[in-house]
């Protein structure tokens, strides 16, 4: 991996993570056009750079990080189920990580919901106060749907937040809040699997992991900024169409005999 492919990385990773169009869909196609080995630094690499993206989850909305001790609590329960889930299937989940298909059928069939989402739920106006242990938990086992690859983690926390009653904004908003924890688990585990395979970071490979990072928080604080005030004017349709598109483009790619693969 050299410099210029860590950056298109780490803005694809940016502009996608808290969108509900699947970071890993992105990925695949990135990192298939820059033709990067799917190497064991790459796969890791690809999910350390999250923490700059939760860094910035934590610098817009770092006042709400500071309010009452149930805050995390509810982030904690609603955390809770992706996390047992994941532990007892992982092996399962790795598999479905390898399946290119899998990603573009999730990505389209989430995107035909998308375009009827907004008249299911447009009567929805509970804000966050409306949050409560029980409704986290409810949107926590949401999660585990993104555990199949291309549901997006943002798309089935936020349609597990309009589901609750919630507002876009507060449905959205809760969405980046619990990838905090979710995705800094990720990044741990990655990591510690990277680390008791015996492999190890040189020079370049910090340097690559820093640029990394700095241009997914960059991108991502961005990103979450425009994404509320888009998704509160216009709604889910627009993201709809473009996983229908992006899905149909990995199957024509991946059965035209393109070499596709989940970095």
């Amino acid at each position: 991996m050299e410099i210029f492919h860590a950056i298109v990385l780490a803005i694809i990773e940016g502009l996608t993570e808290f969108l509900p169009v699947s970071s890993t869909g992105h990925m695949i196609i990135g990192s298939s056009v820059m033709g990067i080995a799917s190497d064991p630094f790459t796969k890791m690499f690809t999910v350390a750079i999250q923490f700059g993206a939760i860094l910035s989850v934590i610098v817009l909305y770092w006042k709400r990080f500071f309010q009452t001790f149930d805050f995390y609590i509810k982030l904690f329960l609603a955390f809770l189920p992706a996390a047992i889930i994941g532990y007892l299937f992982n092996d399962y989940i790795d598999q479905l990580l390898e399946r290119v298909d899998i990603v573009a059928y999730m990505l389209i069939v989430g995107g035909l919901f998308f375009l009827f989402i907004d008249k299911v739920f447009e009567q929805n106006e509970a804000s966050d106060k409306a949050i409560n242990h029980f409704t986290a938990i409810r949107i926590g086992f949401f999660q585990v749907i993104a555990m199949i690859p291309g549901v997006s983690r943002s798309a089935a926390t936020i349609i597990g937040g309009l589901a609750q009653g919630l507002n876009k904004k507060a449905a959205a908003e809760f969405s980046f809040f619990l990838a905090v924890p979710t995705m800094a688990a990720a990044t741990l585990y990655k990591m510690y699997k990277y680390f008791d395979s015996g492999a190890r970071f040189g020079g370049e490979e910090i340097m690559l992991l820093a640029i990394g990072n700095v241009v997914a928080f960059i991108v991502a604080l961005l990103a979450i900024r425009a994404f509320i005030s888009f998704l509160t004017r216009n709604g889910f349709k627009i993201f709809g169409y473009y996983r229908i598109i992006l899905g149909v483009i990995i199957l024509i790619l991946l059965y035209s005999g393109v070499e596709l693969s989940i970095v």
